[in-house]
């Protein structure tokens, strides 16, 4: 039989219930603890609750816990129904003693990829946070996790907005940050076309999703006229001007399906619109190597006859015509007004450059 025992910190909760706090080597707990996945048996009936490894996920926390400067200051969630010992002394201090005799007696109700991230690392002095609960029994062990795990996560929008703000995150991080760095001077500096347009989690009022106006970003990054700009040391500063550029262009020459219009009013300012047009932006920047407003405003004239944003029909394919709002913010809808667009510019560019040629 193993025992271990903790000096606790005791809340006081709901009655009948016993809720405490220690610090203890993740070894230990994965000891006393059990992960109980989610699975079924033979007969079909339902076993355990939590949800498999994510091993890219545990790969992320583990380079981060390797660190000399790693800090984990959240807590694993161990639920008991039995096997453990609370000994008042009168004080919010107590002393737990846990035993495992045949099984273990906890379970792990949050925390698993940290705990199991943790166990695969050499540091016999770093410890954890333990939250620990006593249940009266499996049933509502299992309760508590659903309660516990089922509460609403940060919203998306605060989490981008203050990737800016935060170094030394994981890699995957690294072209969300530059992409929301970027959105973030559209919208809030004084030069931009776009200030206060774009919705994020300090301006509420915006219309512009953050999402697309950040994949605009992600996608020139990965194979576009951003890409061309990473070598420089004020890409930033490039990707800034190129951004609010074209969009200073498209404003003008989409003047009436631009301002003051909704997503659900113009499809120009629907997460999809944003998206393909921003892959117009690149094609145009491909071919004409610049970033100027004029020059993309001549090019975006020619272009504006295949458009359908506020009424009309779309004429993606041969086979598929839609009505203006007949295109939503999915993938293959994404794709085909993205194809639909950048066919029509590089058709339009043929033409644009033998006016150039002409003076015209």
């Amino acid at each position: 039989m193993n025992k271990w025992t903790y000096t606790a910190l005791l809340a006081k909760q709901a009655p009948g219930h016993e809720v405490f706090v220690f610090s203890a080597n993740p070894k230990h707990v994965l000891e006393f603890s059990e992960i109980e996945r989610v699975s079924r048996d033979a007969e079909g009936e339902l076993r355990g609750f939590q949800r498999h490894q994510i091993a890219s996920h545990i790969k992320e926390i583990r380079d981060y816990l390797s660190r000399d400067d790693a800090l984990l200051p959240n807590a694993i969630i161990v639920a008991f129904v039995d096997g453990v010992k609370v000994k008042r002394t009168g004080t919010s201090i107590v002393e737990v003693t846990i035993e495992a005799q045949s099984k273990k007696p906890g379970f792990i109700v949050d925390g698993q990829q940290r705990l199991t991230a943790l166990s695969g690392l050499d540091k016999p002095e770093f410890e954890v946070f333990v939250s620990a609960l006593v249940c009266k029994d499996y049933n509502e062990l299992r309760q508590q996790f659903v309660l516990i795990n089922n509460t609403r996560p940060l919203p998306k929008t605060l989490i981008y907005e203050l990737l800016p703000t935060v170094d030394g995150l994981p890699e995957r991080y690294t072209a969300r940050k530059f992409a929301a760095r970027v959105v973030t001077k559209l919208n809030f500096s004084s030069e931009s076309v776009l200030r206060g347009e774009i919705y994020q989690h300090t301006n509420p009022t915006g219309k512009l999703s953050d999402t697309a106006m950040q994949r605009i970003i992600l996608n020139s990054s990965s194979d576009g006229a951003i890409r061309q700009f990473i070598q420089f040391e004020d890409r930033e500063s490039r990707s800034f001007h190129l951004v609010n550029n074209f969009f200073r262009a498209v404003a003008e020459v989409f003047s009436p399906e631009w301002h003051g219009m909704s997503s659900r009013e113009s499809r120009l300012r629907h997460g999809a619109g944003l998206i393909a047009m921003g892959f117009v932006m690149d094609t145009l920047y491909s071919n004409l190597n610049t970033v100027e407003t004029d020059v993309f405003i001549k090019a975006l004239r020619m272009i504006k006859a295949c458009t359908a944003w506020t009424s009309g029909t779309w004429n993606l394919t041969q086979s598929d015509r839609r009505p203006w709002n007949g295109i939503q913010n999915t993938p293959t809808d994404i794709d085909l007004l993205t194809r639909h667009l950048v066919r029509h510019t590089r058709k339009a560019l043929g033409a644009f450059d033998k006016k150039e040629k002409n003076g015209s």
